[in-house]
């Protein structure tokens, strides 16, 4: 980034956000797995039922701390480009853009994925990793 972005803390980088998302998933998929013993991963329902509890797990925990399980591991916080706490509705909005994946992948200038322009929102570094 070569210009100071006007958000209310230093924008956190693709491969941070990748790796929110890949802990979110293996998440999704490991309680697919317990909660459908019954269903063969990798069929169409198994990818659903994963598909919907990485959306609902994003959804939730971003509505209540501002940060999904994968975010949290890894310092980040999703908030309004103001500062403020992102609404429920929005959340829901960029959990559905993230799961048609384009969005989240197609950056602007601050690194800041269409998903989160289309709700305006910005997922920040809250700390770092290691010493």
């Amino acid at each position: 980034m070569s210009e100071t972005a006007p958000f209310p803390g230093e924008v956190a980088g693709f491969g941070r956000r990748f790796g929110a998302i890949a802990i979110d998933w293996v998440l999704s998929i490991g309680i697919s797995l317990l909660l459908f013993r019954d269903v063969a991963y990798g069929s169409p329902e198994s990818s659903a039922a994963i598909l919907l509890i990485f959306a609902a797990e994003v959804i939730l925990l971003t509505w209540l701390m501002g940060c999904s399980f994968g975010q949290r591991v890894l310092g980040i916080t999703v908030m309004r480009t103001d500062g403020g706490r992102l609404g429920l509705p929005r959340i829901a909005l960029r959990t559905l853009l993230i799961c048609l994946v384009i969005p989240a992948i197609v950056l602007d200038s601050y690194g800041r994925g269409l998903h989160d322009r289309a709700v305006g929102s910005v997922a920040v570094r809250t700390g770092t990793i290691g010493p």
